[in-house]
């Protein structure tokens, strides 16, 4: 039963994502029919200011050991760095040893990863830090197309938003979806989104490291509606198909009926980001023909229906 919630709180912590932990689990709504929560902030030297990431202080008020005694222990994000105080550390390790479940938020999960709690263990990240995370932590086993990660006592999410999502995940999974609809409703949020980081994360046009193929690819991209077989592509790099073939994985990470889905997807994307085009209109220009098609390959990349991320990121 979930009953007591600590915060921490170390330096350079972001105020925004301590403030959803604070919205969720510190805010009294047992009017609302929500059962209280003993929450706490707790840092390694209570009643010291701790400068946020934004110059705006914060003071905690608990010690760590208000921290190991707790059923959750969230951690928000910070400001990453190589080294982290030993107490936090080992406090953690303690909070986990004696039964608690950690979730972090954004990068808090750094120091999840520096107390190795993520060792062998599924998680997430924001999907800007997913390749420093995976580097630092080579044992974790990160999943950055998710907004949230439940591994039973280790809990994970992504970025600012998808800590909303993560704390309300553990109201659910512990107190019941009623309360976790109460508390969504009262902070006017989602009680559970679809889909996941994909739909958030920059897709530029992949590199090509060769200038043989350059001109190739932008004219694939200036006929983007237009069928594009291997042996035509071969034919007009000059090479032969199984040359061009393999050539092409290699300078751009895939193949070339993939790269040009891709490509598709990126220029639906935008004419549903920027446009009131229907979506079958959309799928003509972005060379899927139809909206069977557009969706099959905009969910496979984004994650979401075409439908979903308009109504998300339209103008």
């Amino acid at each position: 039963m979930l009953k007591s919630v600590a915060s921490l709180v170390i330096d350079g912590v972001a105020p925004f994502e301590f403030g959803v932990v604070c919205e969720v689990f510190g805010v009294d709504r047992t009017d609302d029919g929500v059962p209280p929560f003993d929450f706490r902030v707790c840092a390694e030297r209570p009643g010291e200011p701790v400068p946020t990431n934004v110059g705006i202080p914060l003071t905690p008020d608990r010690p760590l050991s208000d921290l190991v005694s707790a059923d959750l222990v969230a951690v928000p994000a910070f400001t990453i760095r190589d080294q982290y105080p030993p107490a936090v550390v080992a406090a953690l390790r303690e909070a986990v040893d004696r039964g608690a479940t950690v979730m972090s938020v954004c990068s808090g999960g750094y120091l999840l990863g520096a107390a190795g709690l993520l060792d062998g263990r599924n998680c997430t990240v924001h999907w800007r830090y997913a390749d420093d995370f995976t580097r630092r932590f080579p044992n974790a086993k990160v999943d950055a197309d998710v907004l949230y990660v439940d591994d039973g006592n280790i809990v994970t999410s992504a970025g600012t938003a998808a800590g909303i999502d993560a704390c309300l995940h553990v109201v659910r999974r512990e107190l019941g979806s009623r309360v976790a609809a109460l508390i969504a409703r009262r902070m006017v949020v989602a009680p559970q989104r679809e889909g996941g980081q994909r739909q958030f994360v920059e897709m530029p046009v992949p590199e090509c490291t060769a200038d043989s193929l350059q001109p190739v690819l932008l004219w694939m991209l200036e006929t983007i509606t237009d069928d594009h077989s291997v042996a035509a592509l071969a034919g007009r790099a000059a090479m032969s198909e199984r040359t061009f073939a393999r050539r092409f994985v290699a300078e751009t990470g895939t193949t070339p009926q993939r790269w040009l889905s891709t490509q598709r997807v990126l220029h639906a994307r935008t004419l549903l980001e920027q446009s009131s085009l229907g979506v079958d209109e959309i799928a003509r220009l972005a060379g899927f023909g139809t909206p069977a098609l557009l969706r099959h390959h905009f969910q496979r990349v984004v994650g979401v229906t075409p439908t979903d991320y308009r109504r998300s990121f339209s103008a």
